[in-house]
C-alpha cells in the first residue's frame, strides 16, 4: 500500500518552492490561477473537451496528496490549513463554473430542440449555418454523490443542483422581466421562452431532483399566494395603456396595428434587463435565430398572441382581465362618452326627415350637410370623441377574439366524450329501432366508461377524484362556455342615462323623424367619417381603425336600435338614391361618388358587425321566440261605426 502510495503522490506539484524562490520570500501567498491542480482544472472547464470532462476531477485529488504530505511528512498544520482554504476557494469556483456550464450545454440542447427544423434548413440554403450542439458528458460527472476531497465525501449533484435550481429561477425571472419592459405582441417571445425553460428542466430532471417546473414558474411569476402574477398584471397594463388607444383593428386581417396618429401619451416601460446567452435560447447564434423568428410577430397583435394569452393566463387571470376592462368601458360609457351624447345631441336637427327620391343624391348630400353642419363642424367629434369610442371598440373587440380562442377548449371535452359515455347518434334505418343500436354501441364502448371502471378498481380517493372530473367536464359541456354574451349584457346594463334611448314616441310605436335617440346621433356621425379626406390627411380608418365602428354598432344593438338605423340612416339613405340616379358632383367640396363609396363599404362593415352581436345576444334565446317585439294594435274604425 505504502509503495502504491508513493508512486501515485504528486503531492509536489502543489507545493510552492519555486515561487518562494522566485519572490525570494518577500510574497509567501500565491493566487489559485499559479496552484497546478486549479489551473489543470480550469483548463478542462474552459476548453469544454468532452473527452477530457468525465477526468476533472482527478486534478483535484492533488490536494488530497498534498494534505497527506503536509501532515505525514512534514507534519505541519500551518500548511494543511493552506491546502485546506485553497479547497474550499477551488472546489466553489468549481461546482460555479460547472454548474454554469451544465445550464448553458442544456438550455442549448433545449435551444436546438425546439427550433423550427426549416428555419435551420432555410439558412443553410441561404449558406449561413446554426452549429448543432456538441456532446459532452456531464451526466458522469451528475452521478457524483460521493467525491472525497481532505478527508469529505462531497455530494456533487446536490450542490450543482442547488446552483442550477436558481439558474432556472432566474431565467424565469428574465423571460418575465423581458415581457415587462415590452408591449403586448412580445407575449409570443415570452412564450417561447417558457417553452424553452420547460424543456430544459425535463432534460435537467433526468439527472437531478428539481422542483416542479409550474412551482418554479409560479415563484417567478409571483404567483404562489397572489390571485395573479406578474404576467397578468402587465397584460391589464399594456391594454389599458396602450392597446385600447394606440392599436387600430382590421376585420378583413384579423389583427390589431398600431395606429398612424396616437392620440395618447407614450407609455414609459422599464429598462429591459441585461442577459446572458444561456438565460435566453442558450447561446448567441440561437438567441439570433429566434429573435428572426419573434420578430415576425412583433408589428400586430392577431391569433397567435390571443392563443398565447389564453394559455399563459388561464382562466382566472382572463377573469381578471375582463373584469377590470369592463371597469374601463363603464368609465368611458358613463362619462366622456356620454358627456359628448348629450353635447351632441343639442347641436343635433330637433327633426331630420329623410328627403324624396325627386331631390336627387346631389341635393340630397346638400340637405344632409347643411342639416349636421354643428356636427360636421364640431372640432372635437374626430380626435376626443373618437378616441374614446375606439377604446371602447377595442375593449370589446379583445374580449371577442378571447372568447373565440378559448373555443379551442372545446377540444377536449371532444377527446373526453368516449370516456363519458358520450357516443354520437348513430345513422338509424327505416325500420330500425335507434334505443337498440344506442345500446349496442353502448356495450361495445363500456371498456372505455371511467368513472364505473375506477369505481370497480379504484381507492376511494381515486373515485372521488374521477367523479369530480366527470362532473366538471359535463358541466362545462352544458353550460355553453360563451363569456362575450355575458360581457355584453354587462355593458348593456352601464347604458342606464335616458338619453342612450330618448323620450318614449308620440306616436306610441317609434321616433321616426325626430333626431332623439343614440342611433340618429351615430349616423350624424356616420355621415362625418363618410365625407372624403384630402391628400395629405389621415382617414378614419387609419387613426381609429374597425374598433370606432364596433362601439357604435354595439351600443345601437344593446339599445335594441339596430333594425331602426339601418332604415332611417343618413348615409343608407343618399347611397339608395345615387344607385338609383348614378349621379357625382361636387357639392359643398364633397365629391358625391367618392363618398358613395365610402358609405357601401361601411354599410357593408355595420351590417357585419351588428350580425355578429345579434348572434352572440340571441344565442341564449333559444329557438322558442323566432318573432320579437310585436305589438297589436286596434284595427282603425269608420267614422259610421265610431258614433253607433
Amino acid at each position: 500500500k505504502e509503495t502504491l502510495q508513493q508512486c501515485c503522490d504528486l503531492s509536489q506539484l502543489w507545493f510552492r518552492e519555486f515561487f518562494l524562490e522566485l519572490t525570494m520570500g518577500r510574497r509567501i501567498q500565491f493566487p489559485i490561477e499559479m496552484s497546478m491542480p486549479w489551473i489543470l482544472t480550469d483548463h478542462i472547464l474552459e476548453t469544454k473537451e468532452a473527452s477530457m470532462m468525465e477526468y476533472v476531477l482527478y486534478s483535484l485529488d492533488l490536494y488530497n496528496d498534498s494534505a497527506h504530505y503536509a501532515l505525514t511528512k512534514f507534519k505541519k498544520q500551518f500548511l494543511y490549513d493552506e491546502i485546506e482554504a485553497e479547497v474550499n476557494l477551488c472546489f466553489d469556483q468549481f461546482v460555479y463554473k460547472l454548474a454554469d456550464q451544465i445550464f448553458a450545454y442544456y438550455k442549448a440542447m433545449a435551444g436546438s430542440l425546439l427550433l423550427d427544423k426549416r428555419l435551420r434548413s432555410e439558412c443553410k440554403n441561404q449558406g449561413a449555418t446554426i452549429q448543432l450542439l456538441q456532446s459532452n458528458r456531464y451526466e458522469t460527472l451528475l452521478k457524483q454523490r460521493h467525491v472525497q476531497l481532505l478527508g469529505r465525501s462531497i455530494d456533487l449533484n446536490r450542490l450543482i443542483t442547488q446552483r442550477i435550481s436558481a439558474a432556472m429561477y432566474r431565467s424565469m425571472e428574465l423571460a418575465i422581466g423581458r415581457f415587462e419592459s415590452e408591449d403586448l405582441t412580445s407575449i409570443v417571445e415570452l412564450d417561447g421562452l417558457i417553452e424553452i425553460n420547460k424543456m430544459t428542466h425535463k432534460l435537467l430532471s433526468r439527472y437531478m431532483t428539481l422542483d416542479s417546473f409550474d412551482a418554479m414558474f409560479r415563484e417567478a411569476n409571483h404567483n404562489v399566494s397572489a390571485p395573479y402574477g406578474r404576467i397578468t398584471l402587465h397584460v391589464f397594463w399594456e391594454l389599458n395603456y396602450d392597446f385600447l388607444p394606440n392599436y387600430c383593428y382590421n376585420g378583413s386581417t384579423n389583427r390589431f396595428v398600431r395606429t398612424v396618429l396616437p392620440f395618447s401619451q407614450e407609455f414609459q416601460r422599464d429598462k429591459q434587463p441585461n442577459a446572458q446567452p444561456q438565460y435566453l435560447y442558450g447561446s448567441k447564434a440561437l438567441n439570433l435565430a429566434y429573435s428572426s423568428i419573434y420578430s415576425n410577430y412583433r408589428n400586430f397583435v392577431g391569433p397567435p398572441h390571443f392563443k398565447v394569452i389564453c394559455r399563459l393566463l388561464g382562466y382566472q387571470g382572463i377573469a381578471v382581465v375582463m373584469e377590470e376592462l369592463l371597469k374601463v368601458v363603464k368609465s368611458l360609457l358613463q362619462g366622456t362618452i356620454l358627456q359628448y351624447v348629450k353635447t351632441l345631441m343639442e347641436v343635433m336637427p330637433k327633426i331630420c326627415r329623410l328627403p324624396r327620391h325627386e331631390y336627387g343624391s346631389p341635393g340630397i348630400l346638400e340637405f344632409f350637410h347643411h342639416q349636421l353642419k354643428d356636427i360636421v363642424e364640431y372640432a372635437e367629434l374626430k380626435t376626443v370623441c373618437f378616441q374614446n369610442l375606439r377604446e371602447v371598440g377595442n375593449a370589446v373587440l379583445f374580449c371577442l377574439l378571447i372568447e373565440q380562442s378559448l373555443v379551442e377548449e372545446v377540444c377536449d371535452l371532444l377527446h373526453a366524450a368516449p370516456f363519458q359515455n358520450i357516443l354520437p347518434r348513430v345513422h338509424v334505418k327505416e325500420g330500425e329501432r335507434l334505443d337498440a343500436k344506442m345500446k349496442r354501441l353502448e356495450s361495445k364502448y363500456a371498456s372505455l366508461h371511467l368513472v364505473p371502471l375506477i369505481e370497480r378498481l379504484g381507492t376511494p380517493q381515486q373515485i372521488a377524484i374521477a367523479r369530480e372530473g366527470d362532473l366538471l367536464t359535463k358541466e362545462r359541456l352544458c353550460c355553453g362556455l360563451s363569456m362575450f354574451e355575458v360581457i355584453l349584457t354587462r355593458i348593456r346594463s352601464f347604458l342606464d342615462d335616458p338619453i342612450w334611448r330618448g323620450p318614449l314616441p308620440s306616436n306610441g310605436v317609434m321616433h321616426v323623424d325626430e333626431c332623439v335617440e343614440f342611433h340618429r346621433l351615430w349616423s350624424a356621425m356616420q355621415f362625418v367619417y363618410c365625407i372624403p379626406v384630402g391628400t395629405h390627411e389621415f382617414t378614419v380608418e387609419q387613426c381609429f381603425g374597425d374598433g370606432l365602428h364596433w362601439a357604435g354598432c354595439m351600443i345601437i344593438v344593446l339599445l335594441g336600435q339596430q333594425r331602426r338605423f339601418d332604415v332611417l340612416d343618413f348615409c343608407y339613405h343618399l347611397l339608395k338614391v345615387q344607385k338609383h340616379d348614378g349621379k357625382d358632383e361636387v357639392i359643398k367640396n364633397v365629391p358625391l361618388k367618392k363618398m358613395v363609396e365610402r358609405i357601401r363599404k361601411f354599410q357593408i362593415l355595420n351590417d357585419e358587425i351588428i350580425a355578429i352581436l345579434d348572434k352572440y345576444l340571441k344565442s341564449g334565446d333559444g329557438e322558442s321566440t323566432p318573432v320579437e317585439h310585436v305589438r297589436c294594435f286596434q284595427p282603425p274604425i269608420h267614422q259610421s261605426l265610431a258614433s253607433n
